[in-house]
């Protein structure tokens, strides 16, 4: 585009979705739902994680990072996205949408370091229990939770290169970068090599570290001699595998595809999934049906019933 021909934009117009006026109401309800079941399960899986001893192990803190990051992604995107369903003004500041950028492009790529992670972490545990410590130290712990932070900082210096004129719409119910890009009247060319660049290797090494660990998962649990134990194991990593494969299916289908950048009428389906349905979906299957959270959960209920509570005072009352 011309500059000389067209305003420069500072101020944008989240579109969402008003195409579809029929399903708005509907749509509210189900995201209102959502929202508070995501943060609760994330923000109390972060919140067990840090005070209960037990669980400060690696696949749990790598867990509870997990956590962090999706209901950091769900408080960045979630509110705005509901606010915008009825208001006439749906308009959203430059640095605004730069700042709602910023934490899905930190989520996503953390989410996949993370979920590499936890499949190796149990790789690790049962395949090679007797190596666990030293494979899973502290010093590779960090490295692998912080291993997605670069990325999101190198699109945002990249982003903010570009300038926006012309039309301030954007096909989207919140700020991403492909959305944004095409509405830059200078050439995203630059921008658009880093996606497959960066995306690619990120997605391409986690996803190999996830396929390699529960394929040997897979073969150990088929070695097992307890049917029973071997249909509990099968069915709690068949769950697992089912949450990686819609968040790395819905993000190779985002950024990866060739004609991404240019195709926008496909955005709002599938980032609603790594989005809205994996954030809300990871504690549940991560923590939820994990024995050892339950029973944590059990015991601080017990702990807190009114009864035991009284127990606890009146040795002090007498």
């Amino acid at each position: 585009m011309n500059k000389d021909n067209h305003s420069m934009t500072n101020e944008f117009i989240l579109i969402g979705f008003t195409d579809h006026p029929d399903l708005k109401t509907f749509l509210f309800v189900v995201f209102f739902a959502i929202y508070p079941i995501t943060m609760v399960g994330n923000l109390g899986l972060v919140a067990l994680t840090f005070m209960e001893i037990h669980l400060h192990t690696p696949m749990y803190i790598f867990l509870g990072n997990l956590a962090l990051m999706d209901s950091c992604c769900s408080c960045a995107i979630t509110p705005k996205m509901l606010e915008n369903f009825f208001p006439k003004d749906r308009m959203i500041s430059l640095y605004e949408c730069m700042a709602q950028f910023y934490f899905p492009c930190l989520t996503e790529p953390a989410d996949c370091f993370l979920l590499a992670a936890v499949a190796y972490d149990r790789y690790v545990a049962i395949c090679s229990p007797l190596h666990y410590h030293t494979l899973m130290s502290k010093q590779h712990c960090i490295q692998m939770t912080i291993a997605g932070n670069v990325h999101s900082l190198i699109h945002i210096v990249l982003l903010l290169r570009l300038t926006f004129c012309g039309s301030h719409h954007i096909n989207h119910f919140f700020c991403d970068v492909l959305p944004l890009y095409r509405l830059s009247c200078v050439d995203p060319y630059i921008n658009e090599l880093m996606i497959p660049i960066f995306a690619g290797f990120v997605q391409i090494f986690t996803i190999t570290v996830v396929l390699i660990s529960y394929l040997y998962i897979l073969f150990t649990i088929f070695k097992m001699k307890s049917k029973e134990g071997r249909g509990k194991a099968i069915s709690t990593y068949a769950s697992h595998f089912l949450s990686v494969s819609i968040f790395y299916g819905s993000l190779l289908f985002m950024y990866i595809r060739p004609s991404s950048v240019k195709e926008g009428d496909k955005d709002i389906p599938v980032a609603i999934f790594y989005t809205l349905v994996i954030p809300l979906l990871n504690p549940f299957i991560y923590s939820i049906r994990n024995k050892e959270v339950i029973n944590i959960m059990k015991r601080i209920m017990k702990k807190g019933k009114p009864q035991n509570i009284l127990k606890q005072i009146s040795p002090v009352t007498n």
